[in-house]
Formats: C-alpha cells, sequence, structure tokens
C-alpha cells in the first residue's frame, strides 16, 4: 500500500494519520507540491484533480481524503470506525462533510494563507473558523467525539486543520472542549502528529 502525500497538507496527513490508528503497513510517497509533480502526467495518472492524497492498495486507487478514511474503513471491516447502522453512518457522513466544507473554508483556508501564501481573505476566513469551532465547542458539550460514543472516521477528518488552526491565526484558546477532543486524538494508540509550521500564531 502506498500513500501519495505532502507533509504539510492537512488532507493528506488525515489519511496518513488514519492508515497508522489501524496499522496498516504502507510506503509513503511524498509529492513535491513546489515544483509542481502533482500537476504532471505521472501524478494526474493517478489522480486527475492533481490533488494530494491518493492511496494505492495494490492498484485500487482511492483519491480523496475523506474517500480514503471510508475506504480502508470498509476495506478493513472496521465498523468501529465507520458504523454500519444507518443513524451511525449518518453521523459519521455529516462531519465528513463538516470537514469538506466549514472546515476546508474557514480553519483550512485561514492556514492556506500564511503557510502556502494563498490569496482568501484573511479576515474572512478567520471568521468562518471561528463559526465552526463556536458550533463544535457547543457539540461537544455532552460528548467526547463528535459522531458516535467512540472515536470514527468523523473524528480523523476534523483533527488536522484544526489542530493547526493557529498557523492561520485562529486562536484556539477560548475553545477548551475542542482542545481536549484534539488531546484525546493525539492520546489514541497510533497516532501520528501533522508537522507543525512556524506561522500564524505559531509563530512566536
Amino acid at each position: 500500500m502506498k500513500l501519495y502525500h505532502h507533509p504539510l497538507s492537512g488532507h493528506a496527513h488525515r489519511a496518513r494519520l488514519f492508515v497508522s490508528l489501524l496499522g496498516l503497513p504502507h510506503e509513503l510517497v511524498e509529492i513535491d507540491l513546489k515544483s509542481g509533480a502533482h500537476k504532471q502526467p505521472a501524478f494526474l495518472a493517478l489522480n486527475g484533480f492533481g490533488q494530494v492524497p491518493v492511496l494505492d492498495d495494490d492498484g485500487t486507487l482511492v483519491s480523496d481524503s475523506n474517500a480514503i478514511l471510508v475506504y480502508l474503513a470498509k476495506k478493513n471491516a472496521r465498523t468501529d470506525w465507520l458504523p454500519e447502522d444507518a443513524a451511525g453512518a449518518a453521523a459519521v457522513q455529516r462531519w465528513l462533510s463538516v470537514a469538506a466544507g466549514e472546515i476546508a473554508y474557514g480553519p483550512a483556508a485561514a492556514r492556506l494563507v500564511t503557510v502556502f501564501g494563498a490569496k482568501f481573505n484573511p479576515e474572512e476566513v478567520i471568521g468562518r473558523a471561528h463559526t465552526i469551532l463556536g458550533k463544535l465547542e457547543a457539540h461537544l458539550a455532552n460528548r467526547d467525539w463528535v459522531a458516535s460514543d467512540r472515536p470514527t472516521i468523523a473524528d480523523v477528518a476534523l483533527y488536522s486543520y484544526l489542530a493547526r488552526a493557529p498557523e492561520g491565526n485562529v486562536d484556539l484558546s477560548g475553545y477548551p472542549r475542542v482542545n481536549a477532543f484534539l488531546g484525546r486524538i493525539e492520546a489514541l494508540p497510533g497516532f501520528v502528529p501533522f508537522v507543525k509550521t512556524a506561522a500564524g500564531l505559531a509563530a512566536a
């Protein structure tokens, strides 16, 4: 199993984290985004969208980080990470949508500004980040995990960009439950950290 990734990509970390949490043997293949390797024919043959991560599972190619989480949970029959019942699966999907929506356009976009020089409006994306953080803080009032009474792929999908939100000038100090949630993920067996950069609030 090969995982094509870049160490500063939160989407790639999301996939790498779950592979590690499952304890699956894998080879990491770093794609040099700065040189544009992800837009070259060799990589576009793996993913026509030219994005990391891509999972190559003995010839089965899966792109999109959330799709990789679903694939790995299903392939390994890990119903603890992705429930089979309708309500449980829907609860996980709801938060996968948050990861692809509010998280991507909030804390992830804010970090893209400082780490990669993206041209988003910083005030706007930081505002979006605090909106979803407030909702997540409230959601975690009486629960440890977002979709179930145990960790699921929904929690994995949220982790990376939340953990590095300060790199995008998003202050997490006002969200104690979110911080505790991040700590619970970091305490899971097999956890691998997301590379830190000295950007935004993390530059001090």
